[in-house]
């Protein structure tokens, strides 16, 4: 492979501070060789891609991320490491495009970082938080057409239940969405705040006392369902493992239980060495692992960096590693 060349695609806004969530379990996990290709596939703030860059001194490193306003602010972080970094725009899940415009076919290391970042979040425009009054946006990628407006709007109320059980498993998820469909039969439900207040006449004083805010798991449940991020995950995970090398390992953080479990199953299921049926004699599926799990428990924040940061409360981390093998079964 030739001289690797930095180039930036979209760059966008910069300046937000953002704190990396279990940033030294992650490096440390990763095992980075200073000659190594590695792809940070979601790349946020830039403060995982910024410690992965600082340990290489051969080797590169390959950015992704499909929000503009992200590739703008991970620029700034690694303004000093540039020269051993591509950027690209794009959803983690276009492996192959990735592959192509990084001119790469195996890769050392994979880190995916789940979730909204600190600074989409607090952006008062993006419409992701409930503390902010916003249009109903909560797009990761500003091209794409689908919003939380077109969910709320425009899913039937089963659809919309079935989201806000399966999502983020709210209790209230019926009660919640016959209130948004009386709400929307009147006029468009257009902003955050019209939103939690519905949410909050749906659910009873007395079950939204105590807990956390009454619409964290609808808004949970509709930022899901407007970036598709269970639906591609799966894949995902099992494509980046086909791309790495023996030895090299893929390092996964979460945000809530639905991914968590979902990752473990997809480590699980790879790492198999059978998948015949239990009541088979022998085995006949000729399966092999892919991988082998390195941690059997997810890593989890000390309580000194929940003091610090507290949306770090909920992260775990899961830790895979590519085996050896004449082929990779999926």
């Amino acid at each position: 492979m030739g001289k690797f060349h930095f180039k930036i695609v979209d760059k966008g806004g910069m300046g937000i501070f953002h704190k990396s969530v279990l940033l030294k379990e992650t490096i440390e996990s990763l095992n980075i060789a200073e000659d190594g290709i590695y792809i940070d596939a979601t790349l946020g703030g830039g403060g995982h891609a910024l410690e992965i860059a600082r340990r290489l001194k051969t080797g590169f490193l390959i950015g992704v991320d499909q929000d503009s306003f992200a590739i703008g602010q991970a620029a700034q972080v690694l303004s000093e490491h540039l020269y051993k970094v591509r950027i690209i725009r794009a959803n983690f899940k276009q492996i192959e495009y990735i592959k192509s415009l990084a001119d790469i076919s195996y890769v050392d290391g994979i880190l995916m970082d789940l979730g909204v970042s600190s600074f989409q979040l607090d952006d008062e425009d993006r419409g992701f938080s409930y503390k902010h009054d916003a249009y109903l946006d909560m797009r990761m990628d500003g091209r794409q057409k689908l919003s939380a407006y077109d969910i709320v709007n425009g899913y039937s109320e089963k659809d919309l239940a079935s989201i806000f059980l399966n999502y983020s498993e709210e209790k209230w998820a019926a009660r919640i969405a016959k209130f948004i469909s009386n709400r929307r039969n009147i006029e468009p439900i257009n902003t955050t705040f019209q939103l939690v207040d519905i949410i909050k006449a749906a659910i009873p004083k007395a079950a939204r006392e105590g807990g956390p805010h009454p619409a964290k798991r609808v808004f949970q449940a509709i930022r899901i369902e407007v970036n598709d991020e269970l639906g591609i995950l799966e894949e995902a995970i099992s494509d980046y493992i086909k791309i790495l090398r023996p030895g090299g390992r893929i390092c996964v953080i979460t945000f809530h239980s639905l991914e968590d479990r979902l990752v473990k199953n997809v480590f699980r299921k790879l790492a198999e060495s059978c998948t015949c049926p239990r009541e088979f004699p022998v085995c006949i599926c000729d399966t092999s692992p892919s991988v082998e799990i390195i941690t059997k428990k997810p890593i989890i924040p000390s309580n000194e960096e929940i003091i610090d940061n507290h949306r770090a409360r909920s992260a775990k981390l899961r830790v895979a590693q590519k085996l050896a093998s004449t082929e990779d079964k999926f």
